[in-house]
């Protein structure tokens, strides 16, 4: 079996069998890629069910030299689940992997903006052109509704039930759930929906969905980003924010303000409470007010 080919079987059992996204499988498969072109360099000819595990720790050791332990760990996990799947198809008697240990790495905690830089932001945003209506309802949306970018970029017309005061989501894995979206946040689509976007001339295949660039197509995550970015540096803040920055600035200020973690996790899409509970470390002096609040013996 050729490099090539199970690259190819893998991508399809990730998008059939795992259902994953578009996005996480190419960060699986850039993974693979990047021990494949280490063979390239090295003239090491040894395919997928042969390489070896001294192979595979030399490319661990070389990698270490040039990324942090983050990425580090990222890569071995994913060079993981590659060849268990070899296992789990009898293409491997054993998986190179298991004896090749991650690096020890801390729970990064997530960058979060005040609800002063926020505003700041918005405010930031010049509603004299078309796309400001647009962008405030962007950034109104990620913060109030904890979203990622790309369930915010797939957002659609037909997911909107405003009436019963909901959005619909499609997560990750196409797995879909109601987040509640605020009468502010409503008002806000709604003014580009009636004064901008319906005066677009919408290309066929995009008519459905809720943001839209100048050409009237769906708009990328890279402009979401861009979008972002061009904000801050108009209100000189010194922080690296990205679109997922509102999605932990949301989970964070419910958390603060004495939401149920159940709730924030449902809200989010997270499957286990525990990457949830991440936002518990965010704010220790969170903790001390709950805990002299509410213990009896305060």
């Amino acid at each position: 079996m050729k490099w090539n080919q199970a690259l190819q079987d893998y991508t399809h059992y990730l998008k059939i069998e795992r259902g994953l996204s578009e996005n996480s499988i190419k960060n699986y498969t850039l993974d693979i890629q990047k021990l494949t072109a280490f063979l390239t360099e090295y003239d090491i000819e040894e395919g997928p069910t042969s390489i070896s595990k001294e192979t595979i720790q030399k490319f661990i050791y070389e990698v270490a030299k040039i990324i942090n332990p983050r990425s580090q760990a990222r890569i071995i996990s994913g060079l993981k689940g590659f060849f268990n799947y070899l296992v789990f198809e009898d293409y491997r008697k054993e998986n190179p992997m298991d004896l090749i240990e991650s690096p020890k790495i801390g729970r990064k905690l997530p960058d979060t903006i005040s609800t002063e830089e926020i505003n700041d932001l918005i405010l930031a945003i010049d509603l004299s052109k078309p796309e400001g209506e647009r962008n405030r309802a962007i950034i109104e949306t990620l913060y109030g509704c904890g979203l990622r970018v790309s369930e915010l970029t797939n957002l659609r017309l037909s997911d909107l039930y405003f009436d019963e005061e909901f959005i619909k989501v499609t997560g990750k894995g196409d797995k879909q759930r109601f987040v509640p979206i605020s009468k502010l946040n409503r008002k806000y689509i709604n003014l580009y929906r009636n004064e901008i976007r319906v005066h677009q001339k919408i290309e066929v295949g995009h008519e459905d969905f809720v943001f839209l660039n100048r050409r009237g197509k769906q708009l990328t995550r890279a402009m979401i980003f861009t979008i972002i970015k061009r904000l801050a540096e108009e209100i000189g803040l010194q922080k690296n924010i990205s679109p997922h920055t509102f999605r932990h600035s949301f989970a964070t200020h419910l958390l603060e303000n004495g939401a149920d973690l159940r709730a924030i996790q449902q809200m989010l899409g997270h499957e286990s409470i525990t990457t949830t509970e991440v936002y518990m470390h965010v704010n220790r002096t969170h903790l001390a007010k709950v805990l002299n609040e509410f213990h009896p013996r305060k």
